[in-house]
């Protein structure tokens, strides 16, 4: 029968293999089919609902950092293994999974740009390498920026997204709460500015330290934020959570996120509270 109706109808079953895969994203919010090229100049964004889709960290130094401004910073520091953690998987082997994956040396990206002009150290932590886990390298790297930027008088603006502090090498990936938020507590000393962006998803150890740290915090529209997660909570206390429970817009309403803002608004946002913030620090 199936043959039949191929035949009589002229139905063409290769003509799936003719469509060239990776033109097309299908929004997880309102199901739209979105073109590709159009999501990229769009900044990743639905422009049917406004749902935001993750950003890599290319795109994030595109967005912040003038053209050709940016110089990474120890992108070749790589993790060490203390733990000799094997499990299911060799840590040493997720890390390589992870480089061969992405093309980076751990989970995030630091170095100095400007923006509109202005001198800035700027770091964007990138999901897709491990869930952005905040290990030994990432906390070192993060530390390095906001030192470096004390140093040289410079604002700092960080992209936050994480699933976490990295388990395979336990209580060093810990120490990196401290160690990130007495970097910042010295940059706030000399009256330097710090602005965290808080990404889809910002937990647990992140979200406890150096996120949530900021002169100014700025999320992005529906981003999960918490310290633990909504379904471990529920479970933990057995009780039902409100509605919009640890999203960015709920946080706002608790006071612990100053602003929502939608991605194409980040940047002038930015630039005018870091003008302002060193205006303020070195009046005319």
């Amino acid at each position: 029968m199936s043959s039949f109706f191929a035949r009589r109808f002229g139905f063409n079953r290769s003509r799936k293999k003719d469509i060239p895969g990776g033109l097309w994203s299908k929004c997880p919010s309102c199901a739209e089919m979105l073109y590709q090229e159009d999501l990229i100049k769009n900044l990743q964004v639905c422009a049917s609902c406004g749902h935001h889709f993750p950003m890599g960290r290319e795109q994030r130094i595109a967005m912040f950092c003038d053209p050709e401004s940016f110089v990474e910073w120890d992108a070749a520091m790589v993790s060490e293994d203390p733990l000799e953690f094997t499990g299911t998987d060799s840590y040493v082997a997720k890390l390589k999974k992870n480089q061969e994956k992405t093309g980076y040396a751990d989970a995030v990206s630091i170095g100095k740009g400007t923006l509109e002009g202005m001198p800035i150290g700027f770091g964007a932590m990138d999901f897709s390498f491990m869930a952005a886990s905040m290990g030994s390298v990432v906390g070192e790297k993060i530390t390095r920026l906001i030192e470096n930027s004390t140093e040289e008088d410079m604002p700092v603006v960080l992209v936050c997204a994480s699933g976490g502090a990295r388990m395979y090498e336990g209580m060093l990936s810990l120490m990196q709460l401290a160690k990130t938020s007495g970097a910042l507590a010295r940059h706030a000393e000399k009256g330097l500015p710090y602005i965290p962006i808080l990404t889809h998803p910002t937990t647990a150890g992140v979200m406890a330290s150096f996120a949530t740290l900021g002169d100014v915090i700025v999320a992005e529209p529906q981003a999960l934020i918490g310290f633990a997660g909504p379904r471990v909570i529920k479970e933990t206390t057995l009780q039902d959570l409100p509605e919009g429970f640890q999203r960015s817009e709920f946080l706002q309403d608790k006071g612990l996120i100053d602003q929502v803002v939608p991605r194409a608004e980040l940047r002038p946002l930015i630039v005018d509270l870091l003008q302002a913030f060193m205006a303020a620090r070195n009046p005319a």
